[in-house]
Formats: structure tokens, C-alpha cells, sequence
């Protein structure tokens, strides 16, 4: 048998690298207009043409069908040339549809896309009837990281516009420090764009938004009418207030109409974790938490397990990256344990996801323990799900069912998945999904099964957020196709 050689790959590869260049101001001349493009629920805007490459060999191992560059190409190609309205447009999905369709007849590309685009069509209507200001209370991890999405997100323009970040002065050169921390960050690289200070004016100029840097003691003393801020999210990323008490002070700042915690509420205040509860949420909510990264890690995979297998009971073991609420060496600490040094340590430590989870899928009160690990890493986490179900299954039904979730369920943007037999946790530092599952892990055992999530305590999570905010403030995209659901980030 001769040996594949040079000859048979490389040209292939150039052909689709030229069809993924040419992929990118098609993606963004759409983007611009509030056309926003995916592959298989994975975004297609801000990538690099290599990006654009991997996510099409993703589809092609995970969705196990045969879709490239050369048939994602002529669908995005014939979507440029039409008068599309605001849409959330699944590129491969249509690229795959129309693949099956043309097999059985003849249909040309700008047919099949003008018949399936039919409704976006001519329909400008906003995502939302006036752009939604919001405002970064607290600039610490994931206030940068949502920082960055939301810079990232800005589009047109007409939805969400990051208008100030609201901090406590620490230094004469504040504004200074606090950029450089916007530009650079230790685990999730540079800043994709341009970033100046106006020091005069005290703002951030990021990708030319202007970002108002207000340095206030209390939330309720701000008047944020006097920056041009009207109608605002507030949202707060400080954890120093989780009730509604606390939280409500925001709102008797002017300017300020909500407020999104990132952290679990306490008391009334509903915990939303998107793509599963979402739809609890009412207008006349002023006050919303977005529930912890682990919450929104394990509760999708878990309802969703739940809901095809049923859950019997259950113990979650969450392996998680240390954080700021630990000490770097040994120091007096509130809590037992957290008072050893974080990045020498693996240190247990209680969690109340277990506990969150309950308030959020109620049907498995006492069915779930959990407990949490701490270790010496600085991002990306692992939660074990050890689950008895009601009833036997197999490693391959579980697994493909899992894979299936991920692709084609209304949280496919909540459940990744992958089969990489290589994994580790940094390799999905960045990844915009609530969680990923590991297939290649997953143990089972006639009803008992083992399941890990990877996810990404930081970025994910603030996906995460972002998701609950656009939600708050009645974003709302027309999906194509229909089966596209919360694709948010």
C-alpha cells in the first residue's frame, strides 16, 4: 500500500485555507448588519481563518458528517448577498441540510438560503428597540472578562453597549493599571484590539468604545445620567453584596433600572442558570444572580441526564482551580483550609452547588451530595458526576446521547463535548460553553455512571453571565434554523 503523501493533502488544505480567508469579511460585513454566523453553535466572527479550520474539523469528528470549507462557503457566500435582517444564522447546519437536500435534487445554494432565510429577509427590526447600556460594578476577573465580551459583542452597536465600569480608586495611577489589566491577563492572553486612556476624561477607549471609569465608595451615591448613562444593568461582579437589601442600593442610583449578581443570590432573589431555567425570568425583574460557574456547569448536564434517564441519587465531586478567595501562603483564613497556601495545595473545601442545583431542578431534592476540591491551578475546573439512574444504559448510549444534547438541544450552548483521548484542563482555557463533556472519560456501569464536565470556571461562566443579561434586557434574534436555540455567545 503506497504512503499518503504530500501531494495528497496539502493542496486540499490550501484550498480550504483560501475558503476560510474568504469566509472572513463575509462573516463581518454580516456581523456588522446584526447577522450573526455559527457553525454548529460555535461563533464564526473574530476568528482566524486557522480558527475557522478547527471548528469545521470539530463538526466533522463530533457531528461525524462530512461538512467542510467547500460546503459552508457557498451557503455564507449566497447569505452575503441577500438583505438579511438581525438573525442568528447557523451556517453548518444549513451547510448540512442543504447537502442532504441537493442529493436528492436540483437546487441551487441561493435557492435553498433564500428559501430558509425567507423570514430575516428585508426584516430590520433590532434585536432590541434601544440600545441597552449596562455598567461593570467591580473590575476583578470576570468584571475584565465580561468586559471583553461585551467590547467583543458590541456589533452594530443596538444592543449591548458597556458604557462604565464602576471601582474604588487605589492609586494616583489608577486608570493606568486598571487598562493594563484589561490589555494583558496571565491565563487568557491579550486583549483582541486596541486599547488608549483618555486621563483627562478618566475612560477606557477599547476597540473605540467609550468606557466611563467611575470611582465611587457605595453604589447608591452614583448619578450615572450625569455620564449619558440611562436604563442601565448594573451589573455586579464584587460578590460584597448577595441580597436583595444590598443589591437594591444599586437601584437608587440614577440611571440604573437592573442588576445581575454574579454569584449566587440569597433570600428571593431567582438564580438563573441560562439555557435551563431561563424562562423564569419576567420583565418586572429587577434584580437577577447568574448562580456560581460550578452551578452552571453541572445543572445542565444534570437536568439533561435527568430528563432521558432519570437521576435516582447522586454525589458531585467539583475539582476546582484556586481563586482570589484563598491565600497564596499560609495566612489566617476564615474558613477551615483555605488558609493554606492555594498554589501548593489541594484543599477540600465545601460547595453549595449541590445545594443550588436542588433550588433549580427541585425533582432531585435528596438525591445529591457534593463536596469541592481546590488545587493548584489558576483557571479551567472539573466536576465528577457519580450518578445512579433509573435504569440500565451503555457507555455508547450515553455517549451519543450526551454528543447529541450538545449539537442539536436547546443548550448547545450551555454543553460541549468532546472525544479527545488527550484532554487536559488547559486545553479549553477560553472555551464559551457552560461545560464540556468528556466523553472518552465517562464510566458505566449497568444503571451507574460516572460523567466528568470540564468547564471554564472564568470565561465560560461569563458567557454565562452575558447570556443572563441579554435575556434581562429582551435581546431577541430569529434563529435559522429553527433548531438553533440560545446561541448568545
Amino acid at each position: 500500500m503506497a504512503l499518503p503523501s504530500l501531494e495528497d493533502y496539502f493542496p486540499d488544505w490550501k484550498e480550504r485555507e483560501a475558503l476560510a480567508e474568504a469566509m472572513i469579511p463575509l462573516i463581518g460585513r454580516l456581523y456588522r448588519n446584526n447577522v450573526v454566523a455559527y457553525c454548529y453553535g460555535r461563533a464564526m466572527y473574530n476568528q482566524s481563518v486557522t480558527q475557522l479550520m478547527k471548528t469545521h474539523r470539530y463538526v466533522r469528528q463530533i457531528a461525524q458528517n462530512e461538512l467542510s470549507e467547500f460546503e459552508s462557503y457557498p451557503i455564507l457566500e449566497a447569505m452575503a448577498s441577500l438583505d438579511l435582517g438581525p438573525s442568528h444564522i447557523d451556517v453548518g447546519k444549513l451547510a448540512s441540510k442543504y447537502m442532504a437536500e441537493s442529493a436528492e435534487g436540483e437546487i441551487t445554494p441561493d435557492e435553498f438560503v433564500s428559501r430558509e432565510c425567507a423570514e430575516v429577509i428585508g426584516r430590520h427590526v433590532p434585536p432590541v428597540p434601544e440600545p441597552q447600556d449596562v455598567v461593570l460594578y467591580g473590575f476583578g476577573r470576570i468584571g475584565r472578562l465580561l468586559a471583553r465580551l461585551l467590547i467583543e459583542k458590541t456589533g452594530s452597536g443596538s444592543q449591548l453597549r458597556l458604557r462604565a465600569i464602576v471601582v474604588r480608586k487605589g492609586s494616583e495611577d489608577d486608570l493606568v493599571k486598571r487598562a493594563s489589566l484589561l490589555r494583558r491577563d496571565s491565563v487568557h492572553g491579550s486583549f483582541q484590539g486596541t486599547i488608549r486612556i483618555d486621563e483627562d476624561n478618566e475612560c477606557i477607549i477599547a476597540n473605540g468604545n467609550v468606557i466611563q471609569v467611575i470611582y465611587a465608595p457605595n453604589p447608591a451615591e452614583i448619578d450615572y445620567e450625569s455620564y449619558g448613562i440611562t436604563n442601565a444593568v448594573i451589573i455586579d461582579n464584587t460578590g460584597a453584596w448577595r441580597d436583595e437589601a444590598g443589591l437594591g442600593e444599586h437601584l437608587k442610583a440614577n440611571g440604573a433600572s437592573k442588576v445581575v449578581l454574579t454569584a449566587p443570590g440569597k433570600g428571593s432573589i431567582k438564580n438563573i442558570v441560562s439555557g435551563v431555567n431561563s424562562g423564569l425570568m419576567e420583565p418586572e425583574d429587577q434584580i437577577i444572580a447568574a448562580a456560581s460557574c460550578t452551578t452552571n456547569a453541572i445543572v445542565p448536564v444534570l437536568k439533561t441526564i435527568n430528563d432521558e434517564f432519570e437521576i435516582v441519587h447522586g454525589h458531585m465531586e467539583t475539582v476546582h482551580s484556586y481563586t482570589n478567595d484563598q491565600n497564596l501562603i499560609d495566612n489566617y483564613h476564615k474558613k477551615n483550609r483555605r488558609g493554606r497556601g492555594a498554589p501548593l495545595n489541594m484543599v477540600i473545601t465545601e460547595t453549595g452547588a449541590s445545594s443550588a442545583v436542588v433550588k433549580l431542578l427541585p425533582e432531585l431534592e435528596g438525591k445529591l451530595t457534593g463536596n469541592a476540591i481546590r488545587v493548584p491551578t489558576p483557571n479551567v475546573s472539573l466536576a465528577i458526576l457519580n450518578l445512579t439512574l433509573g435504569r440500565t444504559v451503555t457507555e455508547k448510549e450515553m455517549g451519543e446521547y450526551l454528543r447529541g444534547v450538545s449539537l442539536h438541544s436547546d443548550m448547545q450552548r450551555q454543553i460541549d463535548y468532546t472525544t479527545s483521548p488527550d484532554m487536559v484542563s488547559s486545553d479549553l482555557v477560553g472555551n464559551r460553553h457552560a461545560c464540556i463533556v468528556d466523553g472518552e472519560a465517562t464510566i458505566v456501569n449497568d444503571n451507574r455512571v460516572v460523567v466528568y464536565v470540564w468547564y471554564d470556571n472564568e470565561f465560560g461562566y461569563a458567557c454565562q453571565v452575558v447570556r443572563v443579561v441579554q435575556k434581562m434586557a429582551g435581546i431577541s434574534y430569529p434563529l435559522i434554523p429553527q433548531d438553533v436555540a440560545n446561541l448568545g455567545f
